[in-house]
């Protein structure tokens, strides 16, 4: 038998929560000492402890660990709850390093202030493209919520595409639009490639002319796209040194972009512009 200090040392574990566990019966001591109060633990009772912290870690509440550990639930309940906690933790881990790799981009983008540049902006005039598109909604125009949204679109996109017969007749191009009858930051993402067919050629996806621009400040884009408010950022300060005003968003022309080597895309980013 073992007292609480040797057994919450065993266990690395606190004596606080071994006396939590007292309290609510999740782990009672093998007996106690009924003079001085004192409780004391049997060296199997660590079998216990140790699924009871497994389980918690899981993120499984108290109570959902006693009915675990107490047989409480079958094998199939049991096994589908953790298959629920794996696929939420995994939605949980994809979300915060998306954050991650936003908050890394914006330290690149700061220690890059006020440093000289070569990317060059163009100004010019952008001819109407054809384009079968997909779209969804992201919250907001960030790139933590613009990339878990238009990244699926393409492969479904080029699936379809696939399915019926389309080949591609140029790159692939986003866009966005504020999304219809929101009062706040949803915009719509649109999803497209360059084809040569018409509407009629595609029952599965959506073909739409992009209409022309008129004048467009334009930049090449190097690098992936969680990179891409740097480059947004030369755009943004030519525009305003030269006397421009900005129209919408900004469309992206993917001409070379692997999912695998995203490190090495080439995007050029069009802006319509216009003076006063």
């Amino acid at each position: 038998m073992f007292t609480i200090g040797d057994f919450a040392r065993l266990g690395r574990v606190s004596v606080r929560m071994l006396r939590h566990y007292d309290s609510i019966g999740l782990l009672r001591p093998a007996s106690v000492d009924p003079h001085t109060g004192y409780r004391f633990y049997r060296a199997d009772q660590l079998r216990r402890l140790n699924r009871v912290i497994a389980l918690k870690e899981l993120g499984l509440t108290l109570e959902q660990v006693r009915a675990i550990v107490d047989d409480a639930v079958d094998v199939a309940e049991l096994r589908g709850m953790l298959r629920l906690r794996r696929s939420q933790l995994a939605e949980q881990l994809a979300a915060d390093t998306a954050r991650l790799t936003a908050v890394e981009a914006r330290l690149r983008l700061i220690e890059s202030e006020g440093r000289m540049t070569t990317q060059e902006v163009v100004l010019k005039e952008i001819v109407p493209v054809r384009v079968a598109e997909l779209t969804a909604v992201a919250p907001s125009y960030q790139g933590e919520d613009i990339g878990p949204v238009i990244q699926p679109l393409y492969p479904e996109l080029f699936r379809r595409l696939a399915d019926a017969g389309i080949t591609p007749a140029g790159p692939s191009i986003a866009w966005y639009e504020p999304a219809p009858g929101d009062d706040g930051d949803a915009v719509v993402v649109h999803a497209g490639v360059t084809v040569g067919v018409g509407a009629e050629a595609a029952s599965d996806v959506a073909v739409v002319d992009l209409p022309a621009v008129r004048t467009a400040a334009t930049i090449i884009h190097h690098g992936p796209m969680d990179d891409v408010e740097e480059s947004m950022q030369v755009l943004a300060r030519w525009i305003e040194d030269n006397g421009y005003r900005t129209d919408g968003f900004a469309r992206e022309v993917y001409l070379d972009y692997c999912p695998d080597a995203p490190e090495k895309g080439v995007t050029e980013l069009q802006l319509a512009v216009h003076r006063d």
